[in-house]
């Protein structure tokens, strides 16, 4: 849930997500308990790693822990 707060706080890399996902806010809103959402911030920093860094160094994790957690959302 970390990661989502984080990607949604920059406005554009908050609208490039939702057009990404298909998600508008009504919907992201309530599918924050969701698994699936959760896993698409986590695949959506996957696949760009200038933000993947980024978010690791704000989150203070490492960048494998969190591609880590998307895995585990899956299982």
């Amino acid at each position: 849930m970390a990661a989502l707060g984080w990607l949604l706080q920059d406005e554009d890399r908050a609208e490039r997500y939702l057009a990404l996902t298909g998600l508008d806010p009504d919907s992201l809103r309530a599918g924050l308990g969701d698994p699936q959402v959760l896993a698409s911030a986590l695949d959506f920093l996957a696949n760009y790693e200038p933000d993947l860094l980024r978010a690791a160094e704000a989150l203070a994790v490492t960048p494998e822990e969190l591609i880590t957690a998307r895995k585990d959302l899956s299982a």
